[in-house]
């Protein structure tokens, strides 16, 4: 008999149709006899329905409040899904963050989790029950709710399995697990049986959309097996875990991710002394934009050009910061392209597999794809390039490493 927490996410419980295939679900690991924890999101639209109603009040409301609006989606779903399962017979009860005791942090829409006592749900277990927990939700040390902010139920789920010391955390989704790459832009990606942590986290980092970066976290430092299914479908998925001796004997990349919100800024012509980096990196990190890749180019005549990338919804913020700074700067031109891409390598086998970089480079030479910017991490190969060209790269990467269904092969160099 095994512990396991399990995540249902919105599209997963969207409708009362779906609650009750989610509740015929868990009654299988019942009838297995595995204590089974379940942390359930919002149905999906709920929240967007909610956010819609308050801003119709007003434009900005209270952060505080709006925790108390949203936190309400979760409690529906596991009201509704605790009644599925009594109807099949399976006695459950259902607790909203608070009732857990999951403490937050004081920051509203974006709490951190500090502490979660399992009391309640060790007793409810004992006696049989099947505990339906509201993700994305807690309180703070003043009694006032909380929500996790984006990805927050995964959060919930990885954090409960940590202190539940808990078998196994599963992450059900409207996909079948990770995969090499996006299937919807690579047919034959492969379905991964496994993936380090630290691969998940970097993919995840890189564009990969399949578990929160927050969760990936969680269970990497408290040492959680996870696992992400197919709500929809039957299938073992793919285990995130830390079993990284073995990975490093197989093929060096497990995976390729991509993103498309990017965007370039270039400085150029900027005086060659100390503190330039900071002069143009620092305006706009204090501003809350996240700088991703950074290339800094001396030229001959004692200049530097800087040039880094952001999302490109914050791209016309970012420029104008430091078309403000211009003339401190003595920059000659501040220039910002919207139409580039950024695709990375993952795999913690490039430890010891020679040559990654090298035939990433060769096979976008030979589609004639110009790369912009690189950089490097001893897991991580990421290149910038033109959007047009962002799908041929993926395709072509994929097939230049033997990533397709049926084509796992040892990396040769």
């Amino acid at each position: 008999m095994a512990l396991i927490v399990q995540k249902y996410g919105g599209t997963s419980v969207g409708t009362v149709e779906k609650i009750e295939a989610v509740a015929d679900k868990i009654a299988k690991f019942r009838d297995k006899g595995d204590d089974i924890v379940v942390v359930v999101s919002a149905m999906s639209g709920e929240t967007n329905r909610l956010t819609a109603m308050a801003q119709d009040i007003m434009d900005y409301p209270t952060p505080r409040e709006m925790d108390v609006l949203l936190s309400t989606g979760e409690q529906v779903t596991i009201a509704l899904l605790s009644m599925a399962l009594e109807k099949r017979g399976f006695p459950a009860h259902s607790f909203t963050g608070g009732q857990v005791r999951i403490l937050t942090c004081e920051t509203h829409t974006k709490a951190r989790i500090r502490e979660i006592d399992g009391t309640r749900i060790h007793a409810q277990l004992e006696q049989g029950n099947v505990v339906v927990v509201a993700g994305f939700q807690g309180t703070d040390e003043h009694g006032n709710i909380t929500t996790l902010g984006r990805g927050g139920s995964d959060t919930t789920a990885v954090a409960l399995a940590a202190a539940l010391d808990a078998d196994e955390c599963q992450i059900y989704t409207d996909v079948k697990g990770v995969y090499t790459t996006d299937p919807r832009v690579v047919e034959d990606a492969r379905l991964l049986d496994t993936i380090t942590f630290e691969e998940m986290l970097e993919l995840a980092s890189l564009g990969a959309k399949v578990l929160q970066i927050r969760a990936v976290e969680f269970a990497g430092k408290y040492k959680v097996p996870l696992r992400v299914l197919s709500s929809f479908e039957e299938g073992p998925g793919t285990l995130i875990s830390l079993e990284e001796e073995k990975k490093m004997e197989d093929p060096a990349i497990a995976g390729i991710a991509f993103q498309r919100d990017e965007a370039k800024i270039t400085v150029s012509g900027i005086p060659d002394l100390p503190g330039l980096a900071y002069n143009v990196i620092g305006p706009v990190s204090e501003a809350g934009i996240e700088v991703d890749v950074i290339v800094q180019n001396a030229a001959a005549d004692n200049t530097n050009d800087i040039t880094f990338t952001v999302k490109r919804s914050d791209s016309d913020r970012a420029k104008g910061i430091l078309d403000n700074l211009q003339s401190s700067l003595q920059a000659r031109e501040i220039s910002l392209d919207k139409k580039i891409g950024k695709v990375s390598l993952v795999g913690v086998g490039m430890r010891s597999h020679a040559g990654i970089a090298s035939k990433m480079f060769k096979t976008l030479a030979t589609e004639n794809i110009n790369i912009q910017l690189i950089t490097t991490s001893e897991i991580k190969i990421s290149i910038v390039i033109e959007e047009k060209y962002l799908e041929l790269a993926v395709r072509s990467l994929h097939g230049a490493f033997d990533l397709a269904e049926g084509e796992i092969t040892e990396e040769s160099n």
